[in-house]
């Protein structure tokens, strides 16, 4: 063998024994736990009592229809706030509206009962809700009793001419939307 063969031999022969000898002294105890963690949505859950609310025949100028209604949370998140979205379409069978909006000749009167009294929400036109989403509830924690409401529709008299109603109706439709709790960053 050549010196040089003899020297590398040496230097791995040398390391080889260090590594046993360091391997050999450096003997420790060692110990390990392990967790199982779940991470679980809530569910958002809003609940109304009735698919209907208001289903009137033959109202004529100056009538009042009451309605009423109770939404629950039924879910296992709280709600922030519930919000409806209000949409109507007017069916024209009589005489042209010349572009007059029934909606604008029907007064609402949103109601909400709480500790056996009533509390106005909102008094508006039914033009004004399409399309303009309407708090009418805010903090509906879950578990809670139903929230009821109460509803007055109106057929507004103006005292003048409103004979191109005349067999006309609306189609209403409402949606409630709730809205979650806000996030909480300390979440335990």
């Amino acid at each position: 063998m050549s010196l040089k063969s003899k020297l590398i031999m040496s230097i791995v022969t040398a390391a080889l024994g260090f590594s046993l000898i360091v391997g050999g002294t450096l003997a420790y105890f060692n110990d390990t736990q392990g967790t199982t963690n779940t991470f679980a949505t809530g569910l958002l859950d809003l609940g109304i009592n009735k698919e209907t609310i208001f289903q009137v025949d033959k109202i004529v100028p100056g009538d009042t229809i009451n309605g009423n209604f109770e939404l629950t949370n039924d879910g296992t998140v709280d709600m922030k706030e519930v919000i409806l979205h209000s949409s109507y379409e007017v069916v024209d069978n009589g005489k042209n509206n010349g572009g007059d909006d029934f909606g604008n000749h029907i007064s609402v009167e949103f109601l909400y009962h709480m500790n056996g009294k009533e509390k106005v929400l909102f008094k508006k036109k039914l033009s004004e809700l399409k399309g303009n989403p309407t708090q009418i509830l805010e903090q509906f924690p879950e578990k809670s009793n139903a929230a009821k409401f109460a509803v007055r529709l109106s057929f507004v008299d103006n005292e003048g001419n409103q004979n191109h109603f005349q067999e006309d109706s609306i189609e209403l439709k409402w949606e409630f939307e709730a809205i979650q709790r806000d996030g909480n960053p300390d979440v335990h």
